[in-house]
């Protein structure tokens, strides 16, 4: 594994108020706009959303790995992020808060302690939430139910770490 990984995304406007993103890694581009709020398109996203989505996804790919490390099997994991936008006379609109909520289901009760000391940790390994500045709160919950995650069981776990 290499020590150092070099990401690159080119962005342009295309007309009015939108504009298109890709990267090398994808051959889908991203259509956005400035945010309905401010003028922009409506059903496209903005890059506030955009800045959220990374926090969202770097969590849930975060916790995976975490979560095999540490041979917890878990059902499900959905990360809902919120952004607070404020508009300043002086330096114009500035995230001001983020507020973390991921719902981790396991599949029993006595599992929901670790469960959340994993969602912690995941919190503090995560690169993305580590690069932004912005206040981060999180609210974590645990809860019970019995399907596991498609693709992921004990035994996946087991031949992944060589156990």
């Amino acid at each position: 594994m290499a020590a150092e990984y070099t990401y690159r995304v080119s962005a342009w406007w295309t007309s009015g108020r939108t504009g298109l993103a890709k990267c090398e890694s994808s051959p889908n581009t991203i259509h956005f706009s400035e945010a309905a709020e401010v003028g922009g398109l409506q059903g496209r996203w903005t890059p506030e959303q955009l800045l959220l989505c990374a926090l969202a996804g770097c969590f849930t790919t975060t916790f995976h790995e975490v979560a095999r490390a540490a041979r917890f099997v878990f059902t499900d994991l959905e990360v809902e992020i919120e952004g607070v936008v404020r508009r300043n006379r002086n330096t114009g609109c500035n995230f001001n808060e983020i507020l973390m909520r991921p719902r981790l289901t396991v599949s029993s009760e006595d599992m929901c302690e670790a469960g959340l000391g994993l969602l912690r940790r995941t919190k503090a390994l995560c690169m993305i939430s580590r690069a932004i500045s912005v206040p981060q709160t999180m609210e974590p919950t645990v809860e019970t139910g019995k399907v596991p995650v498609e693709g992921w069981s004990q035994q996946d776990a087991d031949v992944n770490l060589g156990a």
